[in-house]
Parts: structure tokens; C-alpha cells; sequence
């Protein structure tokens, strides 16, 4: 066991170290801001080279670097576009290596199907799926590649092992980042694997998506294990055949914002989502239904995150970079330390490109490249719970963009925050988060409260012995413009556009009334 490991291991680094040492390259001329020396065709044609690479180690590669193409923070724009196109198309074993795992699991093929075709329709890196017949049904039978399992947990092994003697060729940042990314691979490619987890996850998403115009397949639970999962056979036509779609009298751009609203929906409004719609896994049928398959990959957002995304979004349909940064920051997307100015100035730039003249072209993808400038100047990071939600995001754009060269992301979301009713969650998430913040800052800023309370006494005292208007004592007005100050300074620090503005107008008018008062005494 061990000395296939070793083998694999240095396997692997000669396959990589020429990969390593370019990208490593290309990185310290981008933390070092020299950008403009580098030649991006040349870093796409050496990212073209890499994805070769990833495809021909195999099917653990070939899912990490499904992983890595959501991942700015770690990859070059260049590196993005190429790992992006990694599809997950390998050819099929025989079937006579997948028969044992499918008898093994349910008993005999001709006691079980009426019909089994023994030629795949479908070969993934960890599955291969066949058609058959079963209770007068078709079917779809989805199986586990042979020794898939071990395969993998061999490839983690050595991966693991690897990373340690990285540390001589990048710096730590980069790293923590790939660390990272192997506990999600790590996390995610069991799960994939198990089809009994896809059952869970598939009966889990049928049970809120009751869209009458979007079909979920049965699936046949007492024929499902954790290798094998049976499916009803749904015939469509792959959403990307545009040809088709348009023989039928289907319009690519009306599935383009039925596509996205429907995972859009998923992600804003539930505590699962798909996170893997690439166009193998989406078809329409003739009457212009969409149909929903492998639901291996899901990701998963807790209420909290959720929101914060739908406050994210709104800020972006609202062109408020302040509060993008503010949502970044609660989505842990910044560093705490972050320089608020410079991003916010940046953030601004990118939200003006959205909606610039060529708007259809700066969505998702777009947001990407800019965060990919910046991400070695500004501390951006990408936490790990949002890894799959970058990814079904990314792929789902570009699967928009092509059924609509003119698709525009933001025109869609904006309607399906109001369609769903979520600008008034958010909206009133927002004042319970700025009404928070303006009583800590108020908590903070009435410890000098006392002071000013016993000031206030004195004067009082002062203003009878000596027979004085309090109305036009300075100290008195002094002490008034001075508590008005600290309530107008904690409502302007809860960076609500609303309350900071009733802040702002009490310090105004707190000086106007001191004037005047002055002005009379």
C-alpha cells in the first residue's frame, strides 16, 4: 500500500512541478503589482496545459480541479477561464468491471430488470450511467466507478502528504487557502459518491420545489444503496441545444431567466441548493419544462448566510458600495482589518461596469476577474462555506449567458428579491442590524453621560445663584450640543444610510441652535 502511494505521490509532482513553477510565476508578478508584465495569452495556454494535466491524473483531479475553478483567491483570471471548462466526461469502463458492484448491491441484473442496455449513455470520473427497464419502467441506473472508493481515499492520502512540501515554492497565504480547499474536496467527493445521500438530497429539494414547471425524477429507494441509485427515465433535450430548443419553438433567453430564478430561488430561500447546474444536468421537455438531474453535489447555507446574501445582492441592485462592504464583512468575505475606503472605491468601480454599456457582459463572471485583480492587493478570502455557492454561481451565469448572450443578472435578480418578498426581509434585517449598532455605539458613548449629568447640575446651580436665562447660558448650551453630538455620533457609526442621515441632521442642527444661542447671549 505504501509503496503505491509513494509511487503515485511521485507520479503527481512530476506531473505538477512545471505547472507549480509557472503558476508560481505568474503569482509573485501579481503580489508584487506587476501586471502589466505578464503575457495573459501565454498564462491561458499554460492554464489550458494545466487542466490536461488534472484531466489525465485522474478523477480525484479532475473534482478538485472542479473546485478550484470558484476559487479567486487561490487561481489567476486565466487559470479560472481554463479550470471552468473542466468537464466531467471520461470515457466508461467495461461493463463487465461495474456488473459485480450492481449484483453485489441488489441481487442478479435478470432477476431485477426486465431490460438492462450494457452500453454506458453516461460516463462521469466517479459513475457511469445505463439505461434499462424495471416494473415496466425505464430507468436510468447510476453505479460507482470500479475501486472509485479507494481511489480516491489513496489520492487524498498522497495529496496531504504533498502539501507540506509546498511550503518551499508559495507563500503561507496561499497555503491556508489550498488546505482549505482540500477539507472541502474532501468533504464533498464522499458525499457525491454515496447515492443514498443523493436520494436524501434529491427527495429534500423535491419537497419545496412544487414548480409545476420544473421536474424532479422519481427515484426507486428500495433499488438505491450507497453505489447504485435507480432513477425514472425522463426524456428531454439538453438545455444547450439551442438548435433543438428552437425547432420546438422554445425560447433560449425565457429558459435563460426561468434557469437562473429557479437556483437563485434554491440558494435565497432554502437551506439547500444544486450547486452543480452545468448542462448535463439540465434538459427541457417538448411543453418547455425544465428537468433536474445528479443531485451528488448540493451545498448547504444556514438562515443567517442566507439573508446576508440577499442583503448583499440588494445592495448591489441598490449601487450602495458601503453596504457591499458592510455584507462582505458579515459573509467573513473580508478581512476584519480590510481597508474599508480602498475597497469601497473599488466595489464602486465594479457595480458602475454592471451598469455600464456593455452591462450584459459584467455579471457574475465578471465580479470575478475584478475581485481577481484586486485579490492579491486587498484582503479578500473566501470562506469555506460559500466555496460551493461561488461555484454554482460562476456556472450558472455562464449556462445563462449561452441560452443569452444578452442575459443580465442583476435585471433578474432584482425581480425575484420582490417576486419572493425578500427586499422586505432584508430591509427589515437592516434596521434590526443598524438599530443594534446605534445602541452599542449609544452604550459606548454614554459613559459620558455622568459627566455631562453632573456638569449640567453644576450649571443649573451656577445659573440660580447668579440669576441667569438658562436658555442662553453658554455652558448650558455647551453641554446640550455636547450630548447631542455623542447620540448623533452613534446613530452616523451604524453606517445606515437612513440613520446615519438623522444623525447627520442632529449634529447640524445641534450647531445651528449653539450659534443662535450664542449669538444672542
Amino acid at each position: 500500500m505504501l509503496k503505491e502511494e509513494n509511487l503515485r505521490l511521485i507520479k503527481i509532482a512530476l506531473k505538477l512541478a512545471p505547472i507549480i513553477y509557472r503558476y508560481r510565476r505568474v503569482r509573485r508578478k501579481l503580489l508584487k503589482g506587476k501586471d502589466r508584465e505578464i503575457d495573459y495569452e501565454k498564462v491561458r495556454k499554460e492554464a489550458s496545459k494545466a487542466v490536461k494535466t488534472f484531466i489525465e491524473l485522474g478523477p480525484s483531479f479532475i473534482k478538485l480541479g472542479q473546485l478550484l475553478s470558484a476559487r479567486p483567491d487561490i487561481l489567476p483570471q486565466a487559470y479560472l477561464d481554463e479550470f471552468s471548462k473542466l468537464q466531467d466526461e471520461v470515457p466508461a469502463d467495461d461493463f463487465s468491471k461495474v456488473k459485480p458492484i450492481i449484483e453485489e448491491d441488489l441481487g442478479k441484473i435478470e432477476d431485477i430488470f426486465e431490460s438492462f442496455n450494457e452500453d454506458a449513455i453516461a460516463g462521469a470520473s466517479l459513475a457511469q450511467v445505463y439505461r434499462a427497464k424495471l416494473k415496466g419502467k425505464d430507468v436510468v441506473v447510476k453505479v460507482n466507478r470500479p475501486n472509485i472508493r479507494e481511489t480516491v481515499e489513496r489520492d487524498i492520502r498522497v495529496m496531504k502528504r504533498a502539501l507540506p512540501l509546498l511550503k518551499r515554492f508559495l507563500d503561507p497565504s496561499i497555503l491556508f487557502s489550498l488546505e482549505s480547499v482540500l477539507d472541502q474536496f474532501s468533504e464533498t467527493i464522499f458525499e457525491e459518491m454515496d447515492y443514498l445521500k443523493e436520494a436524501s438530497n434529491l427527495e429534500r429539494i423535491r419537497a419545496f420545489l412544487r414548480d409545476k414547471d420544473v421536474i424532479i425524477p422519481k427515484v426507486y429507494h428500495e433499488y438505491t444503496t450507497k453505489r447504485v441509485i435507480i432513477m425514472e427515465y425522463i426524456k428531454g433535450i439538453k438545455i444547450t441545444d439551442l438548435e433543438s430548443l428552437k425547432n420546438l419553438g422554445l425560447d433560449p433567453r425565457e429558459l435563460a431567466v426561468k434557469v437562473d430564478k429557479l437556483f437563485l430561488k434554491m440558494l435565497l430561500t432554502q437551506d439547500i441548493f444544486h450547486a452543480d447546474p452545468h448542462p448535463g444536468n439540465i434538459s427541457v421537455t417538448e411543453d418547455n419544462k425544465i428537468i433536474l438531474y445528479d443531485f451528488g453535489m448540493v451545498g448547504s447555507l444556514d438562515a443567517t448566510t442566507r439573508l446576508r446574501l440577499v442583503r448583499l445582492y440588494l445592495a448591489l441592485t441598490e449601487k450602495n458600495p458601503s453596504q457591499v462592504v458592510n455584507m462582505l464583512l458579515e459573509l467573513e468575505a473580508l478581512q476584519p482589518d480590510a481597508n474599508r475606503f480602498v475597497i469601497e472605491k473599488g466595489v464602486e468601480l465594479a457595480i458602475r461596469s454592471m451598469y455600464g454599456k456593455k452591462v450584459e457582459e459584467m455579471e457574475v463572471k465578471a465580479l470575478m476577474q475584478i475581485a481577481n485583480r484586486t485579490i492579491y492587493q486587498f484582503p479578500f478570502k473566501l470562506p469555506k462555506h460559500l466555496v460551493l455557492y461561488m461555484r454554482m454561481s460562476t456556472i450558472l451565469e455562464g449556462l445563462c449567458l449561452t441560452l443569452d448572450p444578452k442575459f443580465q443578472f442583476i435585471k433578474v435578480l432584482q425581480t425575484l428579491l420582490e417576486e419572493e418578498g425578500l427586499v422586505r426581509e432584508a430591509y427589515m434585517e437592516e434596521i434590526k442590524q443598524s438599530f443594534n449598532k446605534f445602541t452599542k455605539a449609544l452604550s459606548s458613548s454614554i459613559e459620558v453621560f455622568p459627566m455631562l449629568k453632573s456638569f449640567l447640575e453644576v450649571s443649573q446651580i451656577s445659573n440660580v445663584k447668579r440669576g441667569s436665562n438658562p436658555s442662553t447660558d453658554p455652558l448650558l448650551i455647551g453641554s446640550i450640543i455636547s450630548a447631542s453630538s455623542l447620540i448623533a455620533s452613534a446613530l452616523i457609526y451604524t453606517q445606515s444610510p437612513l440613520l446615519s442621515q438623522i444623525g447627520l441632521f442632529i449634529s447640524i442642527l445641534s450647531f445651528m441652535v449653539g450659534f443662535k444661542r450664542r449669538k444672542k447671549a
